[in-house]
């Protein structure tokens, strides 16, 4: 068995155990979609409650102003009934006016922080809501997590300790060739050529579609090194049948 074919056996056992993990990544992503969805909710909430301490504080603090400025008013009125001249009763009158005004404004601000705060405790309400639903998927999500994890448990073990054997008759140079074309190439770090034209020695790489030289192809075919796109770097094997094909003389 050439060093091509042992790596080929490696790479798919590893594509397996890639297969199998990427279910168990889907339901661990959708579980983490829940997790930021119900964080960013309570953030929101955490935002709300804050709003509405201070809204609460300054809209009581409104209230109790005018408050004072009623009772003021009120006691300015009873002056103005026992004033002794026109001059004073003018005064007074003024000065229950600016009261009024400024009554009037601390009023408004006190509606318009009323409003504020049946706005906010309507959206903590939505938000307490969503949560809630938010965190029914979640333990959904978590059931499906645990659920992948369990039907591939086994699976997994199986191809790891076979992958484990199959390594150890792989030269080191080689697998780390390999490993390092997995890192940057991902399901690519190996291809099949393709034959576009046999007689007229047309070849590509599987991966990237590029035509191979004729000489990758003599040297699959007559020692099985490892041989590499001269394109896209990753490592280059023939599948059984189109072997029988090149070998074939018709």
């Amino acid at each position: 068995m050439t060093v091509t074919d042992k790596l080929l056996r490696v790479y798919r056992v590893d594509r397996k155990i890639e297969g199998l993990k990427s279910r168990l990544r889907g339901a661990e992503r959708f579980l983490g979609q829940q997790n930021d969805q119900i964080a960013t909710l309570e953030k929101r909430a955490t935002v709300i409650d804050s709003q509405l301490r201070q809204l609460r504080a300054a809209q009581a603090e409104s209230e109790g102003e005018a408050a004072q400025h009623e009772e003021h008013i009120a006691q300015l009125r009873e002056r103005m009934n026992s004033a002794n001249t026109n001059k004073e009763y003018k005064a007074l009158l003024a000065e229950v006016n600016t009261f009024k005004e400024k009554k009037a404004e601390l009023e408004a601000a006190s509606l318009e922080m009323l409003e504020k705060i049946e706005k906010l405790e309507a959206e903590k309400a939505e938000i307490a809501s969503q949560s809630d639903e938010r965190a029914k998927v979640k333990t959904i999500a978590e059931g499906e997590r645990a659920a992948r994890a369990d039907e591939i448990r086994d699976q997994l073990e199986a191809l790891e300790t076979e992958r484990a054997e199959l390594v150890k008759d792989v030269p080191a140079t080689a697998l780390s060739t390999y490993s390092e074309l997995v890192e940057r190439l991902d399901e690519d770090a190996m291809a099949s050529i393709e034959i576009a034209d046999r007689r007229r020695h047309e070849f590509h790489c599987g991966a990237c579609m590029m035509l191979v030289p004729v000489e990758a192809m003599s040297s699959l075919l007559s020692h099985g090194s490892i041989t590499q796109c001269p394109s896209c770097g990753c490592i280059l094997f023939l599948e059984e049948q189109d072997r029988e094909k090149m070998m074939s003389k018709k």
